[in-house]
């Protein structure tokens, strides 16, 4: 059974710009701590990243996965979920941008559920897994910001 972690963080951002960040898989590296290395290996119909690898630290090791990304007809849900991994039998996930203040605010909520194929405590997944979403929505508004005002 999966265990699910949910953050929500007011960004002071419109949804649009966060769907941006969000999307720029290749730049994540630059602002997303622990991710090294992402390819987009398909695009979708839209021209988004459709399968993205990712090559991340967890757990004191290198860790590679590929997630399939999913998009509504707006830019305010980007849902996920793992299609091959070597450390991780399951990952799913969502972002959602919830406008605020006539759009120039956005509450991001990060939805994650994840199943190691290696066995852990569960209340150190859980805390993990707490800890992945808060510095992930962290380091997103950071990196928001840093766009900008650039």
């Amino acid at each position: 059974m999966s265990d699910h972690a949910t953050e929500r963080k007011i960004i002071n951002a419109t949804p649009q710009q966060c769907f941006d960040v969000i999307t720029d898989f290749e730049s994540y590296p630059e602002w997303a701590e622990d991710v090294k290395s992402v390819s987009v290996l398909e695009i979708d119909e839209s021209g988004l990243g459709g399968d993205v690898r990712f090559r991340a630290a967890a757990m004191g090791r290198s860790t590679t996965y590929t997630l399939r990304y999913y998009y509504g007809s707006n830019p305010l849900r980007i849902a996920w979920r793992q299609i091959e991994g070597d450390i991780t039998k399951k990952i799913e996930g969502e972002y959602e941008f919830i406008p605020l203040d006539n759009g120039t605010k956005t509450e991001v909520a990060y939805h994650l559920a994840a199943d190691l194929a290696i066995l852990i405590p569960g209340f150190v997944k859980r805390r993990a897994e707490s800890r992945i979403v808060r510095a992930a929505l962290e380091a997103l508004s950071a990196r928001i910001d840093s766009v900008a005002t650039a």
